[in-house]
């Protein structure tokens, strides 16, 4: 749904980032303002935004407006959410202090949209009292401040003052967006593969990236789902508003997804987990033995699909994933019925690791095959589908 997203720019260097943020929330549909103190403009010129987001640069309070309408007032109005970014420590303790005294502050007073604050300044700066002092002030009032990076700044010092990268501000900002469908509900979804040690340095495992789990995770909190994100290894971020708890094994896997699984509305099982593990683990290193080889012996991990469903309880719905390099749809609906699922998703062993993914959603009504789309997408869709469900049951 297209939104009303008003970016503040303030007079630091980071303005430069601020064109990616504005060209990917453009591209993403949404009609993007920009605002920007003085200070701003001699960094990033407004033509640049201007010709980015097809919308005018406001700067100036004064400026008479096209349409008769107070200028502050009807961006303060209009925004969804306003992010300020960089914010600097002038403009924060303008906010804090209650002073309006040009277009972006008097937008800020005016607004009742959810307003981000990013700060981004020298090291020194960020840690001085009186800084965290008003953004100290600023969260008690409500005003939700996005915590700069760490590194190497512009003024050539290290530490806590970077403005976090554009697709951080984006998602932070989609984050307010999110819809509503899912309040209330709780959600646990489980992703990435699991590890079974070997010895110190080997183990078994198998090719999952845990792309489609943590977007599915992210699906659900940004439908204002309360997520519970269990994962194996992973290079994944977990995504925001999600509570994440890191495992290695399918043992350790089972023991949390025991400890959570009663209490959720939804459970989404999409972690590879490993069917099988040693049956003893070296404690040395194995050595390269002579020319016959290598015996394992293996034995079965616990079926962690197959326990939620035995005790699922009235009104739970529990979803599972089938990957399968034969016979997709007729194994799928075995598991279905087996496991007592109430939806499976079917994927073909050749999308295990990538970006993309062709799936077949299978309930026990109907089969819905989808188009090849990317995993994010690919989660919306899948949560589209969830919620149709909830609504029939």
């Amino acid at each position: 749904m297209r939104k009303n997203i008003l970016l503040g720019i303030t007079g630091g260097i980071a303005a430069y980032k601020m064109v990616e943020v504005a060209s990917r929330l453009t591209k993403l549909g949404h009609s993007v303002h920009v605002v920007m103190t003085e200070g701003g403009t001699r960094f990033v010129t407004p033509l640049t935004f201007q010709s980015i987001t097809h919308n005018s640069v406001e700067t100036d309070l004064f400026t008479p407006p096209e349409h008769y309408n107070v200028k502050h007032i009807s961006l303060a109005d209009a925004a969804d959410v306003c992010l300020i970014a960089p914010a600097t420590a002038n403009f924060i303790g303008k906010i804090a202090g209650g002073i309006a005294d040009d277009l972006l502050s008097t937008i800020v007073m005016a607004t009742e949209a959810p307003v981000l604050i990013a700060p981004s300044m020298n090291v020194h700066m960020f840690h001085n009292p009186i800084l965290q002092d008003n953004l100290s002030y600023l969260r008690d009032k409500g005003y939700k401040i996005i915590e700069p990076g760490t590194g190497v700044l512009a003024c050539g010092y290290q530490g806590k003052g970077r403005l976090p990268e554009p697709v951080e501000l984006v998602e932070r900002i989609l984050y307010e967006l999110r819809s509503r469908e899912l309040a209330g509900k709780k959600v646990l979804v489980t992703a990435g593969p699991t590890r079974e040690p070997l010895d110190p340095v080997r183990y078994l495992s198998n090719y999952s990236s845990g792309k489609m789990g943590y977007a599915l995770a992210r699906a659900a909190s940004f439908r204002g789902a309360e997520v519970i994100l269990i994962s194996g290894p992973t290079t994944l971020t977990p995504p925001l508003g999600v509570r994440y708890i890191s495992v290695k094994t399918a043992r350790e896997m089972e023991r949390e997804v025991k400890k959570y699984a009663p209490e959720q509305d939804i459970i989404i099982m999409a972690a590879a987990v490993a069917d099988y593990r040693p049956v003893e683990f070296r404690a040395q290193k194995i050595k390269k033995g002579d020319k016959q080889g290598l015996n394992l012996e293996l034995m079965p991990n616990p079926d962690i699909l197959a326990g939620v469903g035995k005790n699922k309880r009235e009104g739970q719905l529990l979803i599972g994933f089938a990957l399968e390099s034969e016979n997709l749809i007729e194994n799928a609906l075995k598991k279905l019925e087996k496991k007592n699922l109430d939806m499976i998703i079917a994927n073909d062993i050749s999308a295990f690791a990538g970006d993309e993914n062709e799936v077949t959603v299978i309930n026990s009504t109907e089969k819905e095959k989808l188009p090849r789309m990317e995993k994010s997408e690919l989660a919306d869709t899948i949560m589209d589908r969830v919620i149709r469900l909830i609504a029939k049951n």
